[in-house]
């Protein structure tokens, strides 16, 4: 799963061991090097039905932007300027190399966002829960990916809230959500066991690093959407194919702001 430019055992155990701000700052260096990193698969689908079903945008903004594996996208994708926002300072430094106000300058630029012709990209550090003032109702899409296990049921109402803010009348927030995992899978039980291993690790050590696996299930989310006052649809993600039942495996949340 790791690389041998991935961090080490004891490097993740330090982490773990830290909050989430302090460590994803430790884990930045080497963080898109791990299974952590958001697959350019989901990217590419994700981009695809975007611009299939919205064409383009005017502003974007990643939403806990990490390293940047987002920002290639949103540049493809919007006309005039994209935004990244993480509270950790050690990935938007990250992002900076890549994507900031240094401009263009590597191969990795030119080839993910298509060459010197895509809109500028500035980097915010801030809490997802508290974004700022001035971020307000300037953006046509809002994008997420990979975050949101960072965030306890209770703060999604904060999270969506400062989502519609950001957004002008009419944009969209777009994030990719997988199908519900069954008891039967090998996988649920993997995902449940390190969700009750982080409980226990919050209930006896501090400070707490939120991330959970289970605590997003769409009808929760939709439901948050809605209160929110987002208007919520969901598309397949058919690259992904389909479960015996027919359900689609991942699917595209679309929530816009009416």
């Amino acid at each position: 799963m790791f690389t041998t430019h991935g961090p080490s055992v004891r490097e993740l155990a330090v982490q773990a061991l830290s909050s989430v701000e302090r460590g994803y700052d430790l884990l930045a260096p080497k963080f898109d090097h791990t299974p952590f990193r958001t697959p350019d698969r989901i990217l590419d689908a994700v981009e695809e039905t975007l611009a299939q079903r919205e064409g383009s945008f005017g502003a974007g903004l990643d939403l806990c932007c990490g390293t940047g594996a987002g920002i290639g996208m949103l540049r493809r994708l919007c006309r005039e300027r994209v935004t990244g926002v993480d509270l950790s300072a050690g990935m938007l430094a990250e992002a900076e190399r890549a994507y900031g106000t240094g401009g263009p300058g590597t191969a990795r630029e030119t080839r993910e966002t298509g060459g010197p012709g895509s809109p500028p990209v500035d980097l915010v550090r801030a809490d997802a829960l508290a974004l700022p003032p001035a971020l307000a109702d300037t953006y046509d899409l809002v994008v997420s990916f990979g975050a949101f296990g960072h965030f306890l049921p209770s703060e999604r109402p904060a999270l969506f809230a400062g989502a519609h803010a950001a957004l002008r009348e009419g944009g969209v927030f777009a994030f990719p959500i997988g199908a519900p995992i069954p008891p039967s899978h090998p996988l649920w039980w993997a995902v449940a066991g390190f969700d009750a291993a982080m409980r226990v690790r919050n209930a006896v050590w501090r400070p707490p690093f939120v991330m959970y696996y289970r605590t997003f299930p769409l009808s929760g989310v939709r439901r948050d959407l809605q209160a929110a006052g987002f208007t919520v649809e969901t598309v397949p993600l058919e690259p992904f194919g389909r479960l015996p039942s027919g359900a689609p495996r991942w699917r595209l949340v679309l929530a816009r702001r009416a």
